[in-house]
């Protein structure tokens, strides 16, 4: 049988991933991990726990449930070589970084800190937003740092840029997964742009009680969640997609977990439930389909 040749990722033409970028996400992913975990704990024993008052404890699980679950998928960024194997994932956290901190400060008027209430949830609140604000900060700053780093061609080191052919896909995404991942992109980004953007009225669709800061929350999430697919099928191959290969089934099994144990505060009888199941686990399915088929390229043939 004739060996399949893939191309480590050193041998892509593209940008050095900087150390700025590197420590980011592992900062992120400790930050994110630690809090969405309480997050989605409290929530899961029926509790709202979250920087604003929410009228249902299934909003900020879920927001912490994705946070935990993107977690292990911002540690793997750390082995990566160059830039384009990991920015379809920082990219979209840096979306959740900046949008979950516009949300806070647009309403200000619903976090802990000033409506009042519990000490620890009023000291939670106020450090959300100071957390958000700094890393926010940071992540616009690493990802400037790695726009001006220079590109290291894999081939043709003489010629002009402009003259040089694209680098080479390694491991193409197949054929047949394309209009999923478009579709699958699309959803979660209009979804979420609803939700963010015009809140009063897409709110009214999410199949269980939400209020503006809530659907706007999850309208970052949607957002996000929707470049990073969307940029994996404009990035066309399975290597420059590691990181995100883990983040993307960690966040479907931790949002499934949060949903079947808080079912009952969930309309399912009704499109935008089917809707919402059919997208977690598209996730789900673009993860592991996506693993087991880089698995497959990869593994020593005969």
């Amino acid at each position: 049988m004739s060996t399949v040749e893939v191309a480590p990722a050193t041998d892509l033409e593209g940008r050095g991933l900087t150390a700025a970028v590197t420590v980011l996400a592992t900062v992120v992913a400790v930050v994110s991990g630690l809090t969405g975990a309480l997050m989605a704990a409290v929530s899961l024993s029926g509790h709202v726990f979250g920087a604003w008052a929410s009228p249902e404890p299934l909003s900020p699980g879920l927001i912490g449930a994705a946070m935990l679950g993107v977690a292990p998928g911002l540690l793997a960024v750390g082995r990566a070589r160059v830039w384009e194997e990991v920015r379809t994932l920082v990219l979209p956290t840096a979306v959740v970084l900046l949008g979950l901190l516009t949300v806070s400060l647009l309403n200000a008027r619903q976090l802990q800190v000033v409506r009042g209430g519990s000490l620890f949830l009023v000291m939670f609140s106020l450090g959300w937003v100071a957390v958000l604000g700094v890393l926010g900060l940071l992540a616009l700053g690493c990802l400037a740092r790695q726009f001006l780093e220079p590109a290291h061609p894999s081939a043709h080191p003489s010629a002009h840029p402009s003259a040089r052919p694209p680098a080479a896909r390694s491991v193409p995404l197949p054929g047949w997964s394309k209009p999923f991942m478009a579709v699958l992109g699309s959803g979660w980004f209009g979804i979420g742009a609803g939700l963010l953007a015009v809140p009063g009225f897409w709110a009214a669709l999410v199949p269980w009680h939400v209020d503006r800061p809530d659907a706007q929350a999850l309208g970052v999430w949607g957002i996000a969640l929707g470049v990073g697919v969307l940029g994996a099928l404009a990035e066309d191959d399975l290597t420059r997609l590691r990181p995100a290969l883990i983040a993307l089934p960690g966040i479907a099994v931790a949002v499934a977990v949060e949903l079947g144990v808080r079912a009952s505060a969930v309309h399912w009888a009704c499109g935008p439930a089917l809707s919402l199941v059919t997208l977690v686990g598209g996730l789900l399915v673009a993860g592991l389909t996506g693993q087991w088929l880089l698995s497959r390229h990869e593994a020593p043939q005969a």
